[in-house]
């Protein structure tokens, strides 16, 4: 009984059982996947919407301001509307819904084992994995909505791939794809600046930031030649006005304060000190121990000549923290949430409260209230008052997680070859 405890201890909580564990995870989902296809029903929600705005594109439209469908205008970039053209194709003018439904469940599959080397990459014990794979709201917004946020989830998690295979050109172009589906992905910019800029030196950092421009320059061309303004308005639209009935986060708060001007300042407030928070007490270090030390050695006042011991520094932990943490404050900070958001944080949180130091049972647990939550519909005062609470407990947790070990900023009057031998 002994060695079965010990067996069932060590399958559970010894990393190098991920290598194996993670297939299996898969393969189960593989079969539940075809499950929820064959018998739970499809629910009709966006997806006739794109079809219809893709067809107008596809008739020779290139005006935004004059692409629409049932449930409104075209309000994502180029890149949406070029990946939705393809499945348009591939499902018969969008008609063919289970073909849609399998293309999204091998999306599903491919982003969760993306999700699965992340995690791999930072030693997550194989329990961890387990919540990964049990997320009915997740199911949900792949394979019976197939929503746009599924394709940007993917490039946000393949970004983070590609930051701890110090794939930076790569990671460049798989944030700027997300980005250009649709414009969640700018709450992971703060995150991803730090890290190119640390792991790169300036030049190699502004040679990723013109990549970055450079893939939107060409998905959005042909709108911006016919109408620019149309194309930035609608793809681009910060002050965008969402229906109070339909938010998921704030509304345990009356609609009047919803809908305020003082309440969307507020947040961005809020959003913006906990960036500065963040950068100064935790993003910064592998470059300085302070931010003005860190503008200091970019700006090139500083004379130090020790870019390749910083890029060291940034280790697949590092990389998972930032980019996870930027994307909970930004979730936090966010007016509105609907329950497609759910893309960007069902993969997000386990890693979160397990880097605080949760162990199986508070991971699970914070995990279980979360997806209650976001399952409740229509939301309610208090699913909406959890949903926050959740994410304000996520950035409090990413805010005190114990540091990264090895990340040793170096101090001023500290030599390289000190350095190297701490």
């Amino acid at each position: 009984m002994s060695n079965l405890t010990s067996t069932i201890q060590d399958l559970a909580s010894n990393p190098k059982h991920t290598r194996w564990i993670g297939p299996l995870i898969i393969a189960g989902e593989a079969a539940l996947c075809a499950l929820i296809i064959w018998n739970v029903p499809y629910t009709e929600i966006d997806w006739s919407t794109y079809m219809t705005q893709i067809h107008t594109f596809l008739n020779g439209e290139r005006n935004y301001a004059k692409i629409t469908g049932p449930t409104g205008p075209l309000v994502y970039p180029g890149l949406h509307v070029f990946l939705y053209s393809l499945l348009w194709r591939l499902t018969d003018a969008g008609e063919n819904i289970f073909k849609a439904q399998v293309i999204f469940a091998g999306l599903y599959l491919v982003t969760l084992a993306i999700v699965i080397a992340c995690y791999r990459r930072v030693g997550a014990p194989p329990w961890l994995l387990v919540p990964l794979a049990l997320s009915k709201r997740l199911h949900s917004i792949f394979l019976l909505r197939l929503f746009n946020d599924a394709w940007v989830a993917l490039a946000f998690w393949a970004t983070i791939y590609f930051l701890q295979r110090r794939r930076w050109q790569d990671a460049a172009i798989a944030w700027s794809c997300g980005l250009t589906i649709k414009m969640t992905m700018l709450l992971t910019a703060p995150a991803l600046a730090v890290i190119l800029l640390q792991a790169q030196g300036i030049v190699g950092a502004i040679f990723s930031g013109v990549s970055i421009l450079v893939i939107g320059y060409f998905v959005s061309a042909p709108f911006v030649a016919t109408d620019y303004q149309a194309y930035f308005a609608r793809a681009f639209d910060f002050g965008r006005q969402f229906l109070f009935k339909w938010t998921v986060n704030w509304r345990f708060v009356d609609e009047a304060t919803f809908l305020s001007k003082g309440f969307a300042i507020s947040l961005l407030i809020v959003h913006v000190s906990l960036l500065v928070v963040f950068i100064q007490l935790k993003w910064t270090k592998p470059a300085a121990s302070n931010p003005p030390d860190f503008f200091k050695r970019y700006l090139g006042i500083s004379n130090s000549t020790d870019r390749e011991l910083i890029s060291k520094r940034i280790t697949p932990t590092f990389v998972m923290d930032t980019m996870t943490a930027s994307m909970v404050i930004g979730l936090l900070c966010a007016r509105s949430l609907h329950y497609q958001f759910f893309a960007y944080l069902g993969w997000t949180s386990p890693y979160i409260l397990w880097r605080f130091g949760g162990s199986p049972s508070v991971v699970l647990l914070g995990w279980a209230v979360q997806e209650y939550a976001w399952l409740v519909f229509p939301g309610t005062n208090l699913s909406s008052a959890l949903v926050v609470s959740s994410l304000t407990l996520q950035v409090a947790c990413a805010l005190i997680a114990p540091p990264v070990d090895h990340i040793r900023p170096p101090a001023r009057d500290v030599s390289k070859a000190e350095v190297k031998r701490t």
